[in-house]
């Protein structure tokens, strides 16, 4: 189980967008990336087909997922969650700050 997941909110710790907070628009589990809304903008460069026009277009790229930490939605603070298990055994990510549950 990782500790990111989509439509999460984090912190950039490292690298030309440090500081930086986003939501995780996608994870790709097999390659450990994550990809932030806003950061880590690259070109691509695409040639004209018959539904768009070609150009020069920023896009998000992907980031390792060990340069992001997850934020707290309820103390808004940037922590490595632990995982405990509930009484139904479900494996719950919890938030090292404030000892909350991070649905």
């Amino acid at each position: 189980m990782f500790n990111i997941k989509k439509k999460d909110r984090v912190l950039v710790l490292s690298g030309k967008n440090k500081g930086e907070k986003g939501e995780v628009l996608k994870v790709f589990p097999d390659k450990f990336e994550v990809i932030v809304e806003r950061v880590n903008f690259v070109k691509r460069h695409t040639k004209p087909t018959q539904r768009s026009s070609g150009g020069i277009y920023d896009k998000e790229a992907p980031i390792n997922m060990s340069k992001v930490m997850l934020i707290c939605p309820k103390c808004n603070r940037a922590s490595r969650p632990k995982f405990d298990k509930l009484s139904d055994g479900k494996k719950v990510r919890v938030c090292r700050k404030c000892s909350e549950v991070i649905v």
